[in-house]
Protein backbone atom coordinates (compact mmCIF):
# COMPACT_ATOMS: atom_id res chain seq x y z
CA UNK A 1 0.00 0.00 0.00
CA UNK A 2 1.16 3.76 -0.56
CA UNK A 3 1.92 5.53 2.65
CA UNK A 4 0.20 9.10 2.42
CA UNK A 5 2.42 11.84 2.57
CA UNK A 6 2.40 13.40 6.08
CA UNK A 7 1.37 16.86 7.00
CA UNK A 8 -1.12 19.59 6.74
CA UNK A 9 -2.75 20.23 3.14
CA UNK A 10 -1.75 24.76 3.39
CA UNK A 11 -1.93 26.48 -0.06
CA UNK A 12 0.00 29.78 0.07
CA UNK A 13 3.16 31.66 -0.30
CA UNK A 14 5.51 32.51 1.98
CA UNK A 15 8.02 35.44 1.93
CA UNK A 16 10.79 33.73 4.07
CA UNK A 17 13.70 36.01 4.98
CA UNK A 18 16.52 33.40 4.65
CA UNK A 19 18.93 34.13 7.29
CA UNK A 20 22.99 33.38 6.30
CA UNK A 21 24.80 30.59 7.06
CA UNK A 22 22.50 27.42 5.71
CA UNK A 23 21.34 26.66 2.02
CA UNK A 24 17.72 27.22 0.43
CA UNK A 25 16.90 24.06 0.84
CA UNK A 26 17.45 24.09 4.90
CA UNK A 27 15.51 26.99 5.29
CA UNK A 28 12.34 24.99 2.99
CA UNK A 29 12.62 22.11 5.55
CA UNK A 30 12.59 24.40 8.44
CA UNK A 31 9.57 26.97 7.37
CA UNK A 32 7.98 22.73 5.86
CA UNK A 33 8.42 21.76 8.94
CA UNK A 34 7.22 24.73 11.20
CA UNK A 35 3.90 24.70 9.23
CA UNK A 36 3.64 21.15 8.95
CA UNK A 37 3.19 21.46 5.26
CA UNK A 38 2.62 18.07 3.49
CA UNK A 39 4.22 19.74 0.33
CA UNK A 40 6.65 22.90 -0.25
CA UNK A 41 9.28 24.22 -2.70
CA UNK A 42 11.26 27.33 -2.87
CA UNK A 43 11.72 29.14 -6.04
CA UNK A 44 15.80 29.95 -6.43
CA UNK A 45 18.44 28.93 -4.46
CA UNK A 46 20.18 31.65 -2.55
CA UNK A 47 24.13 30.99 -1.81
CA UNK A 48 24.75 30.08 2.25
CA UNK A 49 26.20 33.46 2.48
CA UNK A 50 23.17 35.68 0.76
CA UNK A 51 20.22 36.43 3.21
CA UNK A 52 16.78 37.91 2.22
CA UNK A 53 14.00 36.93 -0.23
CA UNK A 54 12.98 33.37 -0.56
CA UNK A 55 9.83 32.77 -1.32
CA UNK A 56 8.53 29.53 -0.51
CA UNK A 57 5.61 27.44 -1.68
CA UNK A 58 3.26 25.39 0.27
CA UNK A 59 0.80 22.83 -1.30
CA UNK A 60 -1.26 24.16 -4.64
CA UNK A 61 1.26 27.03 -4.93
CA UNK A 62 4.07 24.94 -5.92
CA UNK A 63 2.38 24.82 -9.50
CA UNK A 64 3.34 28.65 -9.85
CA UNK A 65 7.25 27.89 -8.77
CA UNK A 66 8.09 27.51 -11.82
CA UNK A 67 7.18 30.99 -12.80
CA UNK A 68 8.43 32.63 -9.86
CA UNK A 69 12.35 30.85 -11.19
CA UNK A 70 12.22 32.62 -14.17
CA UNK A 71 10.80 36.03 -12.51
CA UNK A 72 13.38 38.99 -12.31
CA UNK A 73 15.36 39.34 -9.15
CA UNK A 74 16.69 42.38 -6.69
CA UNK A 75 19.99 42.11 -4.64
CA UNK A 76 22.02 44.49 -2.55
CA UNK A 77 25.63 43.40 -2.77
CA UNK A 78 29.00 44.66 -0.89
CA UNK A 79 31.99 44.26 -2.94
CA UNK A 80 35.09 43.74 -0.94
CA UNK A 81 38.03 44.74 -3.22
CA UNK A 82 41.35 43.85 -4.14
CA UNK A 83 40.57 40.04 -3.40
CA UNK A 84 39.64 37.39 -5.70
CA UNK A 85 38.59 33.86 -4.48
CA UNK A 86 37.67 30.59 -6.03
CA UNK A 87 33.65 30.88 -5.18
CA UNK A 88 33.61 34.66 -5.84
CA UNK A 89 32.57 35.25 -2.62
CA UNK A 90 34.04 35.05 1.10
CA UNK A 91 33.69 31.70 1.41
CA UNK A 92 35.69 30.74 -0.91
CA UNK A 93 40.05 30.26 -1.18
CA UNK A 94 41.70 33.47 -1.90
CA UNK A 95 43.37 33.07 -5.42
CA UNK A 96 44.71 36.46 -5.76
CA UNK A 97 45.14 39.93 -4.44
CA UNK A 98 46.15 42.77 -5.18
CA UNK A 99 46.26 46.64 -4.34
CA UNK A 100 43.20 48.90 -4.90
CA UNK A 101 43.77 51.85 -6.60
CA UNK A 102 42.35 55.22 -5.23
CA UNK A 103 39.14 54.84 -7.66
CA UNK A 104 36.83 58.45 -8.29
CA UNK A 105 33.09 57.91 -8.51
CA UNK A 106 33.49 58.65 -12.41
CA UNK A 107 35.92 55.80 -12.46
CA UNK A 108 33.70 52.94 -10.63
CA UNK A 109 30.56 53.92 -12.70
CA UNK A 110 32.50 54.17 -15.94
CA UNK A 111 33.65 50.18 -15.02
CA UNK A 112 29.96 49.17 -13.97
CA UNK A 113 28.78 50.52 -17.35
CA UNK A 114 29.85 47.88 -19.33
CA UNK A 115 27.62 45.52 -16.71
CA UNK A 116 24.35 47.31 -17.62
CA UNK A 117 22.06 45.65 -20.54
CA UNK A 118 21.78 42.50 -22.14
CA UNK A 119 25.30 40.28 -21.90
CA UNK A 120 26.54 36.60 -21.89
CA UNK A 121 27.64 35.13 -18.86
CA UNK A 122 29.39 32.09 -18.03
CA UNK A 123 28.19 30.06 -15.19
CA UNK A 124 30.59 29.84 -12.43
CA UNK A 125 32.07 26.35 -11.38
CA UNK A 126 30.87 26.58 -7.59
CA UNK A 127 26.86 26.45 -8.82
CA UNK A 128 24.36 24.28 -8.80
CA UNK A 129 24.53 24.35 -12.76
CA UNK A 130 24.47 20.34 -13.95
CA UNK A 131 27.11 18.72 -16.43
CA UNK A 132 25.33 15.60 -17.25
CA UNK A 133 23.71 15.22 -14.04
CA UNK A 134 26.44 16.71 -11.95
CA UNK A 135 26.34 20.30 -10.20
CA UNK A 136 28.96 21.75 -11.27
CA UNK A 137 30.45 22.55 -7.20
CA UNK A 138 30.69 18.99 -6.53
CA UNK A 139 33.21 18.80 -9.88
CA UNK A 140 34.91 22.00 -8.08
CA UNK A 141 35.51 20.08 -4.52
CA UNK A 142 37.34 18.21 -6.91
CA UNK A 143 39.70 20.25 -8.03
CA UNK A 144 37.75 20.00 -11.27
CA UNK A 145 37.18 22.52 -13.76
CA UNK A 146 34.72 21.93 -17.31
CA UNK A 147 34.08 24.15 -20.00
CA UNK A 148 30.58 26.08 -19.37
CA UNK A 149 28.39 27.75 -21.59
CA UNK A 150 27.48 30.96 -21.49
CA UNK A 151 23.71 32.34 -20.85
CA UNK A 152 22.07 34.96 -22.01
CA UNK A 153 21.26 37.34 -19.13
CA UNK A 154 20.45 41.07 -18.38
CA UNK A 155 21.17 43.72 -15.85
CA UNK A 156 17.86 46.08 -15.48
CA UNK A 157 19.83 48.34 -13.34
CA UNK A 158 23.30 48.35 -11.70
CA UNK A 159 23.52 51.51 -8.94
CA UNK A 160 26.29 52.39 -7.42
CA UNK A 161 25.17 53.11 -3.18
CA UNK A 162 28.27 53.90 -1.22
CA UNK A 163 32.19 52.94 -2.29
CA UNK A 164 35.07 53.17 0.30
CA UNK A 165 38.62 52.67 0.06
CA UNK A 166 38.14 48.85 -0.54
CA UNK A 167 34.35 48.01 -0.66
CA UNK A 168 31.42 48.96 -2.91
CA UNK A 169 27.47 49.07 -2.22
CA UNK A 170 25.76 47.83 -5.18
CA UNK A 171 22.12 47.59 -6.19
CA UNK A 172 20.77 45.17 -8.84
CA UNK A 173 18.28 44.45 -10.37
CA UNK A 174 18.30 41.09 -13.61
CA UNK A 175 17.15 38.71 -15.21
CA UNK A 176 17.09 34.79 -14.13
CA UNK A 177 20.20 32.71 -14.09
CA UNK A 178 22.30 36.12 -13.50
CA UNK A 179 25.23 35.09 -10.65
CA UNK A 180 26.43 37.79 -8.54
CA UNK A 181 29.32 36.69 -7.85
CA UNK A 182 30.15 36.56 -11.05
CA UNK A 183 29.06 40.38 -11.62
CA UNK A 184 31.51 40.81 -8.90
CA UNK A 185 34.52 39.06 -9.86
CA UNK A 186 34.20 40.51 -13.75
CA UNK A 187 33.94 44.04 -12.43
CA UNK A 188 36.61 43.90 -10.00
CA UNK A 189 38.96 42.96 -12.73
CA UNK A 190 37.48 45.88 -14.84
CA UNK A 191 38.67 48.45 -12.09
CA UNK A 192 41.99 46.13 -12.42
CA UNK A 193 41.84 45.10 -8.68
CA UNK A 194 39.86 42.05 -8.43
CA UNK A 195 37.17 41.86 -6.00
CA UNK A 196 34.43 39.25 -4.18
CA UNK A 197 31.05 39.26 -2.72
CA UNK A 198 31.26 39.76 1.03
CA UNK A 199 27.57 40.62 1.63
CA UNK A 200 24.62 39.79 -0.40
CA UNK A 201 20.88 40.29 0.06
CA UNK A 202 18.19 39.55 -2.39
CA UNK A 203 15.48 41.77 -1.69
CA UNK A 204 13.33 40.88 -4.82
CA UNK A 205 11.66 38.38 -6.58
CA UNK A 206 9.12 39.12 -9.85
CA UNK A 207 6.14 41.30 -7.72
CA UNK A 208 7.38 40.38 -3.98
CA UNK A 209 9.55 42.91 -2.49
CA UNK A 210 11.17 42.84 1.33
CA UNK A 211 8.21 44.52 2.32
CA UNK A 212 6.44 41.23 3.55
CA UNK A 213 9.30 38.77 4.37
CA UNK A 214 9.16 37.11 7.62
CA UNK A 215 11.93 35.68 9.70
CA UNK A 216 12.52 32.33 11.25
CA UNK A 217 12.09 33.89 14.73
CA UNK A 218 9.38 36.03 13.66
CA UNK A 219 7.43 32.73 12.80
CA UNK A 220 8.28 31.34 16.01
CA UNK A 221 6.51 34.14 17.89
CA UNK A 222 3.48 34.23 15.79
CA UNK A 223 3.75 30.01 16.35
CA UNK A 224 3.68 30.54 19.86
CA UNK A 225 1.11 33.55 20.52
CA UNK A 226 -1.35 32.16 17.60
CA UNK A 227 -0.56 28.39 16.53
CA UNK A 228 -1.34 27.19 12.49
CA UNK A 229 -3.39 29.94 12.22
CA UNK A 230 -1.66 32.97 13.08
CA UNK A 231 1.41 30.96 10.78
CA UNK A 232 -1.29 30.51 7.98
CA UNK A 233 -2.38 34.24 7.72
CA UNK A 234 1.24 34.88 6.87
CA UNK A 235 1.02 32.88 3.42
CA UNK A 236 0.33 35.20 0.51
CA UNK A 237 -2.42 34.13 -1.95
CA UNK A 238 -1.12 32.25 -4.62
CA UNK A 239 -1.83 34.24 -7.73
CA UNK A 240 0.03 36.83 -5.60
CA UNK A 241 3.06 35.31 -7.63
CA UNK A 242 1.49 36.26 -10.68
CA UNK A 243 0.02 40.07 -9.87
CA UNK A 244 1.89 41.70 -12.89
CA UNK A 245 -0.24 39.65 -15.56
CA UNK A 246 -3.64 40.56 -16.84
CA UNK A 247 -6.77 38.60 -15.34
CA UNK A 248 -9.75 36.91 -17.60
CA UNK A 249 -12.85 36.12 -16.29
CA UNK A 250 -14.93 33.14 -16.61
CA UNK A 251 -18.79 32.38 -16.72
CA UNK A 252 -19.17 29.23 -15.16
CA UNK A 253 -20.08 27.74 -18.58
CA UNK A 254 -16.68 28.92 -19.77
CA UNK A 255 -15.02 28.23 -16.53
CA UNK A 256 -16.12 24.59 -17.12
CA UNK A 257 -15.05 23.64 -20.14
CA UNK A 258 -11.50 25.44 -19.12
CA UNK A 259 -10.58 23.51 -16.44
CA UNK A 260 -11.49 20.18 -18.52
CA UNK A 261 -8.81 21.04 -20.60
CA UNK A 262 -10.67 22.94 -23.61
CA UNK A 263 -9.64 26.48 -24.95
CA UNK A 264 -12.55 29.12 -24.86
CA UNK A 265 -13.39 32.29 -26.46
CA UNK A 266 -13.19 35.12 -23.64
CA UNK A 267 -14.22 38.90 -25.51
CA UNK A 268 -12.14 41.37 -25.21
CA UNK A 269 -8.83 38.64 -23.66
CA UNK A 270 -5.62 39.81 -24.03
CA UNK A 271 -4.20 38.89 -27.63
CA UNK A 272 -0.98 37.17 -26.05
CA UNK A 273 0.84 36.13 -23.56
CA UNK A 274 0.18 34.62 -19.99
CA UNK A 275 -3.02 35.40 -17.89
CA UNK A 276 -4.46 34.94 -14.77
CA UNK A 277 -7.55 32.87 -15.01
CA UNK A 278 -10.57 33.14 -12.63
CA UNK A 279 -14.41 32.80 -12.03
CA UNK A 280 -16.68 35.68 -12.36
CA UNK A 281 -17.12 35.36 -8.19
CA UNK A 282 -13.48 35.70 -7.86
CA UNK A 283 -12.23 31.88 -7.77
CA UNK A 284 -8.73 31.62 -8.77
CA UNK A 285 -8.40 28.70 -11.41
CA UNK A 286 -4.57 29.01 -12.29
CA UNK A 287 -2.46 30.13 -15.38
CA UNK A 288 -3.37 30.45 -19.13
CA UNK A 289 -2.25 31.19 -22.16
CA UNK A 290 -3.35 33.17 -25.11
CA UNK A 291 -3.44 30.69 -28.23
CA UNK A 292 -2.75 32.45 -31.72
CA UNK A 293 -6.59 32.45 -32.33
CA UNK A 294 -7.65 34.20 -29.75
CA UNK A 295 -8.72 31.67 -27.27
CA UNK A 296 -7.45 30.89 -23.86
CA UNK A 297 -6.00 27.46 -23.52
CA UNK A 298 -5.39 26.23 -19.62
CA UNK A 299 -1.49 25.77 -19.03
CA UNK A 300 -1.16 25.07 -15.09
CA UNK A 301 -4.83 24.73 -13.19
CA UNK A 302 -5.44 24.63 -9.40
CA UNK A 303 -7.31 22.22 -7.20
CA UNK A 304 -9.45 22.70 -4.79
Amino acid sequence: MKRRPQGRDVSGILLLDKPSGITSNAALQAAKQRFRARKAGHTGSLDPLATGLLPICFGEATKLSTFLLEADKHYQATLQLGVRTATGDSKGEVIDRRPVPRLARDDIEQAMDGFRGAMDQVPPMFSAVKRNGVPLYRLAHQGLEVERKARAIHIFRLELLAAADDTLEVEIHCSKGTYVRVLADEIGERLGCGAHVCALRRTGVGAFDSRRMISFERLEGIAKDRGEEGLDACLLSMESALAQWPDVRLPQDMAYFLVRGQAVFVPHAPSHGLVRIYTREDRFLGVGRILDDGRVAPKRLINY
